[in-house]
């Protein structure tokens, strides 16, 4: 173990944000800590780092550990180049190098015992370089910089000049080339496209040191996380296995606590009842067993009822009037900005009801391309045409913060003043907004409540085709299933751009990866594009068609090929089918866990979830084996 906190406590005036918050770390760990905007993660990671003081609890660090810590919102004054600013994490090594440089010079002045001198401290002394990794830095900082979205290009730009993004992206790369024993990362994924979040995946999947991450990003929680902490109404609550293990687990507590809770219930209200109908008799022994019941009763430890977390609401979200089919058709936009381009030769089409991503990485044009289709912009070449009754309205993070300083009320209703007072609460409610809430100055919302109220207008706009650019920032896990649900209830189009590779996944039917020469079209969701994107890159070159050969030699060599060939499309197939029916088993079993026979037997609840466990490990083999398949060629 390297780390632990016991009983970890914090509250500003009377409200208590965190409540005995209790884990620990081991060696090689990575440990998620999840929970709503507010639940106090943040905090949390300032206590840890001793930002901030706890108000109770202890804190426990193994002797000699070294932390590094990603904060948000990072402000770097310096005028020193992006790639001195990282090659400062190297400045023993850059010391080391020029005292070699310095010997070089020495040694070529100098002759007998001096140079032999000088030659036995220069191989000492490169023996150091050596092992510090000093031939490497280079390749190291040049590697993290690409990995993580930094152009070539900007190396020499100075720090002070970058976007707050930008300077988050480079703090990140200087943490990691450090490369500290404990790493602790407050939402890394921040201002990252996905190609610099995969790779950061495989970095941090191969970190010899611990780590402690603070993210709302689910697809990312899932590949590098070992434990989680969950951070809910105060309290903390550690689940082993990455973020879909959690969920599941977490379902299972609850609905185990709820029926222990339940039980316990029933047991109190029987004893109760049987204390007053003793006491009804009136007699001494019988109010004596009573006294003797209620005092059992009051020694009983009370079980809490389970908090089952914030209700959702769902709503089916409306269109005034349906749309023709073809909603929109891009055919050859291309856009330049200073005779530099940007994209070109983008085509596609939308049709009526598609839930369609436009994904590519930072910079790619993808911002830009929703300012030509909303107008704002003009294109350099191409064109692109709206359907009959299309509708279209757009939502991005900057119409969110430029709300009119009304309530979340007034604005629903003015975003659809046919909505009654109910209507506009329902569909208020379905985005978290309840109670009070409703009537708080939007100058008093959060950046996340902005998001989440710009979104609810856009909802229940009777729009039927809506523009979202990046609808998931800023929004906690449970606000982006909030957003998730109401995109697969609403009956119109949608065209969104998002980093969010879980939410993707959910709401897609169609993926459009935008690039500079052209728009190449998925017909599917995040893992079909996976899928597809991963088959393409090792893609079975098939040899062209022969002329049938005479010989025997040519004639043996194209009966091999073609054993081959049904040999590897047999062992696709049996992989294929070993995949669909250990699938459609976990399926079954999902569906037998939400019956009312495993609800009123624990047992059968227990075997079931083990059973789904082991076929979810070997689902995973599976796959593996499918992708080893799929990479050879046959």
């Amino acid at each position: 173990m390297i780390f632990s906190c016991k009983d970890i406590e914090k509250s500003y005036g009377t409200d208590i944000i965190l409540n005995k918050i209790s884990f620990k770390l081991e060696e090689k760990e990575h440990l998620a800590i999840v929970g709503a905007n507010g639940a106090g993660k943040t905090t949390l990671l300032k206590i840890i780092t001793g930002e901030e003081p706890a108000d109770g609890g202890e804190i426990y660090l193994k002797k000699d550990i070294s932390v590094g810590y990603l904060r948000q919102n990072i402000n770097i004054d310096s005028k020193i180049t992006i790639y001195e600013e990282l090659m400062s994490v190297f400045d023993e090594v850059s010391a080391i190098e020029k005292e070699l440089s310095k010997m070089e010079a020495q040694m070529r002045e100098v002759s007998g015992e001096r140079l032999k001198s000088l030659m036995k401290t220069y191989g000492e002394l490169s023996h150091n370089f050596e092992e510090s990794g000093g031939y490497s830095v280079k390749s190291r900082i040049r590697g993290v910089l690409k990995g993580l979205g930094f152009d070539e290009s900007v190396y020499e730009m100075p720090v002070n000049l970058l976007s707050g993004g930008q300077q988050t992206r480079l703090n990140l790369a200087k943490l990691l080339l450090m490369s500290p024993d404990l790493l602790i990362l407050d939402e890394p994924t921040n201002h990252l496209d996905i190609e610099s979040v995969e790779w950061l995946e495989d970095f941090l999947k191969g970190y010899r040191g611990s780590i402690m991450v603070v993210s709302h990003d689910r697809f990312f929680l899932d590949k590098i996380a070992h434990n989680v902490l969950e951070i809910e109404n105060h309290k903390g609550r550690v689940y082993s296995g990455n973020y879909t293990k959690y969920m599941e687990k977490k379902r299972l507590i609850y609905e185990s606590d709820l029926k222990a809770y339940a039980n316990q219930q029933a047991q109190i209200k029987h004893q109760e009842k049987v204390i007053e109908t003793l006491k009804s008799f009136n007699r001494e022994k019988s109010i004596k067993r009573a006294e003797s019941r209620e005092k059992a009763l009051s020694k009983i430890e009370r079980i809490e009822k389970p908090f089952a977390g914030p209700e959702k609401i769902r709503l089916a979200f409306k269109t005034d009037v349906e749309s023709g089919n073809d909603v929109l058709s891009v055919l050859e936009l291309a856009k330049s900005f200073d005779d530099t381009p940007l994209f070109k030769n983008i085509s596609f089409e939308i049709k009526k009801g598609e839930k369609v991503a436009l994904i590519g990485r930072n910079g790619i044009g993808k911002t830009t391309l929703f300012n030509i289709l909303r107008g704002k912009i003009l294109p350099n070449g191409g064109r692109f045409k709206l359907g009959v009754n299309v509708n279209m309205r757009t939502f991005s993070q900057t119409e969110a913060e430029n709300l009119s300083n009304t309530t979340p009320f007034e604005e629903i209703l003015n975003a659809n003043p046919r909505f009654s007072d109910l209507q506009a609460r329902n569909a208020l409610a379905a985005f978290q907004f309840k109670g009070d809430d409703v009537f708080k100055k939007i100058s008093a919302l959060s950046g996340g409540e902005k998001g989440r109220l710009a979104l609810a207008k856009l909802m229940v706009s009777g729009a039927n085709f809506l523009l979202l650019d990046e609808p998931t920032n800023h929004l906690d896990i449970f606000s982006k299933e909030v957003l998730e649900e109401a995109i697969l209830s609403y009956e119109g189009t949608v065209l969104f751009v998002s980093h969010d590779r879980y939410f993707i996944n959910r709401t897609a039917d169609r993926i459009i990866e935008l690039t500079p020469e052209k728009a190449d079209v998925y017909e599917g969701n995040y893992d079909y594009y996976l899928e597809k994107r991963k088959f393409f890159k090792k893609v079975i070159q098939t040899e062209e068609p022969k002329a049938v050969s005479r010989t025997k030699e040519d004639w043996l060599k194209q009966k091999e090929d073609t054993a081959r060939r049904r040999k590897y499309e047999n062992q696709v197939k049996k992989a294929e089918k070993l995949i669909e029916d250990t699938e459609a088993r976990i399926a079954e079993i999902d569906k037998k866990m939400y019956s009312d026979e495993a609800a009123a037997d624990s047992e059968l609840l227990r075997k079931l979830y083990e059973e789904k466990e082991e076929l979810e490990e070997k689902l995973m083999e599976y796959m593996e084996e499918w992708e080893k398949i799929m990479n050879n060629e046959f």
